[in-house]
Parts: C-alpha cells; sequence; structure tokens
C-alpha cells in the first residue's frame, strides 16, 4: 500500500508560520488552507497541516502539549546533502527559529536540526547511502 501521511501540529499564529516554512522553501497545498488552517508540502507522500490552536482542539480530545516546555513528537526528514541539512537550519534561523542541539556527525549519518516558532522540533538528517549500507548487517536468508 502506498500511504501518505499528514501530520497535525498545532500553531499559534498561522501567519507567521506560514512566513516561516515559506522561508525554509515549503509549499502550501490551497486545496486544504482556509484561514484556521494550511497543508504545508513537504514531499509527494507527506504533508504537514498547520492548525490554528482552536481547530486543532477540534480534532483531538487532550490538551495541547505546551511545546516550549514539552516534547510531543519530534519531526525528522532526509536532506539531499550535509549542505541542505545547514542551509535548512540557517534559514529556520533567519526566520526566528532556534537550534536545540549541535550538528551530529556519524560518519554515515549526519544530522542537525531546530525549533519552530512554536517550539515543534524538526531534525534534518542526511544519510550517505554507500556507508548506510556497511553500517547494516547483511540480512540472514531464512530457507
Amino acid at each position: 500500500m502506498n500511504r501518505q501521511s499528514f501530520i497535525n501540529l498545532p500553531v499559534k499564529h498561522l501567519d507567521r508560520a506560514i512566513d516561516f516554512f515559506t522561508h525554509l522553501g515549503f509549499s502550501f497545498n490551497p486545496k486544504f488552507s482556509d484561514a484556521s488552517a494550511t497543508c504545508m508540502v513537504v514531499s509527494s507522500q507527506m504533508s504537514v497541516m498547520l492548525l490554528s490552536e482552536a481547530r486543532f482542539r477540534a480534532f483531538s480530545p487532550k490538551n495541547i502539549c505546551d511545546s516550549s516546555a514539552f516534547s510531543e513528537v519530534l519531526i525528522c526528514l532526509t536532506c539531499d546533502s550535509r549542505a541542505e541539512v545547514d542551509d535548512l537550519v540557517a534559514r529556520a534561523l533567519a526566520a526566528g527559529g532556534r537550534t536545540y542541539n549541535a550538528p551530529q556527525d556519524h560518519d554515515f549519518m549526519y544530522g542537525h536540526g531546530f525549533q519552530d516558532l512554536d517550539g515543534h522540533i524538526w531534525e534534518l538528517i542526511y544519510m550517505a547511502q554507500e556507508l548506510v549500507q556497511e553500517q547494516t548487517p547483511a540480512r540472514q536468508q531464512v530457507g
């Protein structure tokens, strides 16, 4: 089955969130957007619904997490290069986001991340495919 993912995130100020993610280079699907929500396109298989807090409450029976103090979710996106990881973090910082740790270099995987304007954590990783295969043990054949 070919599944699509729609991650729903509450935001305090929808217009500011749209400006922030536009600065990072993301686009939005107007078919799934209105005054209280927008559909941010991450890839053909993944979208993030940025919802005003009032709109988000209509979907969840639970309280909205205070993302400035607690983590409810870590969103991890793959990038095509180390340079893309660094570029997206730099764009996030320029748009008002902040980092929460230093870049991590594990030879086969490089990562860094940022917190958006609402404190949601976005991890960005680049994995060198040729090195990932070296790190993964060969699967045993079941006969």
